[in-house]
């Protein structure tokens, strides 16, 4: 069978894609997430023994999910200590990791075909619904040499890849120094002159790569026609006082670019991304979900309380990642009311649990300055 045919059997299979990104009112995103994360739970139960020795010791019948709310979640830590996988060793054609420090160890997320097709037609779906599904030139602000091995990809580097698939003509506005590359990019703006482009990176190495040098240099990029995307961790601008107002505020003075999106995402969940829409709330689609949950007894926290954030996933089919607590805290800001008009639930991120380790991509990098 040829790997179009396959693919489309495997599409087949997964109806959910069809659904509208940001269309299911409460009531309807429920059911259809309880139904596919009881069944990835099951599946999960029956062939991940590390999954299957957890449940049991807590003594869940995996069988009874009535509510994706009562699904257990695994904290994102035992991704670094377990190798936790659903398939057959050589049904792997992927292993990501998480990003980290000098000493720390990284999460190891290991991807068969089927959970990396998702992933990609999941982000596709959430990215398209704000730039709409046409390539679009791309300005890349980080360095090719950051995607070097393929089969081992850094979170960082998966970050690359996942948001590549939107664009055309790329250029990499780093070269293998971390060094603006002006003539590189002021041949590219010259050569898309009045086109919409799309720009991504990490919200750290934009803010110490390309904004203070186009600063200090008293440079400007034309980007007023551009879409920036961007995420990866705040924790080092928040130590320099730059708040996201400050960070938009000063970008723009630079380039002129006015859409700015930040994200929300983790290596453990790749594809399900929380993206930030006009009014600067973050976003579940319909592919995932967030909840809040009270730090000293994990029960759910209400609208406007602080807790820990555990994200849920419809993607993952080659690893126990469906149900994750992360190191995060959040606060829910509300269901199916954002001004956006984009229906789910909309949340913000305070910051990281005391003694939690650096881990996103941008704070990673950020440790070495």
């Amino acid at each position: 069978m040829n790997s179009q045919k396959s693919e489309q059997i495997l599409l087949n299979d997964h109806y959910f894609l069809t659904k509208p990104v940001f269309g299911l009112d409460a009531t309807a995103k429920s059911e259809f997430l309880t139904e596919r994360l009881r069944s990835l739970s099951l599946q999960h139960y029956k062939t991940c023994d590390g999954y299957k020795k957890l449940l049991d010791a807590m003594n869940f019948n995996v069988e009874r999910i009535s509510d994706h709310y009562n699904i257990p979640f695994l904290p994102v830590t035992l991704f670094k200590q377990y190798e936790l996988m659903s398939v057959e060793k050589d049904e792997i054609i992927k292993t990501m990791t998480s990003s980290g420090t000098s000493g720390q160890q990284v999460s190891k997320i290991y991807l068969d075909r089927s959970t990396a097709i998702l992933q990609t037609k999941v982000l596709a779906k959430i990215v398209e619904s704000y730039i709409g599904s046409s390539r679009l030139p791309m300005i890349i602000i980080d360095s090719s040499s950051v995607l070097k091995d393929r089969s081992m990809f850094s979170a960082r580097g998966a970050g690359i890849q996942g948001f590549s698939l939107f664009g055309r003509d790329k250029v990499f506005a780093l070269n293998g120094n971390m060094e603006l590359d002006i003539e590189a990019l002021e041949l590219f703006l010259d050569k898309h002159k009045g086109k919409e482009i799309l720009v991504f990176g990490f919200t750290f190495m934009i803010w110490q790569h390309f904004y203070k040098l186009l600063k200090e240099s008293d440079l400007f990029l034309d980007l007023s026609k551009g879409t920036l995307i961007h995420g990866g961790g705040w924790k080092k601008l928040e130590d320099e006082s730059v708040s996201q107002k400050d960070f938009k505020e000063k970008i723009q003075s630079v380039c002129g670019i006015e859409k700015i999106f930040d994200y929300y995402g983790m290596v453990e969940q790749t594809g399900s991304v929380y993206m930030e829409c006009e009014y600067g709330h973050l976003h579940a689609s319909s592919f995932s979900d967030v909840v809040i949950r009270r730090a000293y007894d994990f029960s759910v926290a209400d609208i406007g309380e602080e807790g820990i954030i555990q994200v849920l996933s419809v993607i993952p089919e080659s690893y126990p990642g469906h149900s994750l607590l992360t190191e995060d805290k959040g606060v829910l800001l509300g269901q199916d009311c954002c001004p956006c008009g984009r229906k789910g639930k909309f949340f913000k991120v305070t910051g990281r649990l005391q003694k939690a380790e650096i881990r996103g991509c941008s704070d990673t990098y950020a440790s070495n300055f």
